[in-house]
């Protein structure tokens, strides 16, 4: 019995991530980085305070604006090469 609850979760977390990178691939870099920050986020929140819901709200609000920070410093760092494709800048 408890094999098969074991298979079941495996299977369940296998289709949960399928659909959730499916999901993801025509977004743009900006919606991905405010996404993931958000998701960090609430788990973060909900962690911390217990499983409270204003807690994860709360994370997932401050995660999302770090999500938008850190794709605004990332996209300060582009330049474009002599071809017109964007490169990243070499620190």
């Amino acid at each position: 019995m408890q094999f098969r609850a074991i298979k079941r979760t495996g299977l369940v977390s296998a289709l949960a991530f399928t659909l959730t990178t499916a999901g993801c691939a025509n977004m743009s870099n900006t919606d991905r980085r405010v996404g993931t920050g958000i998701g960090i986020g609430a788990v973060t929140g909900a962690l911390v305070t217990g499983g409270k819901v204003g807690g994860a709200a709360v994370g997932a609000a401050l995660g999302g604006v770090g999500g938008w920070l850190y794709d605004r410093e990332k996209k300060r760092r582009y330049y474009y090469d002599s071809n017109g494709r964007r490169v990243y800048e070499r620190y």
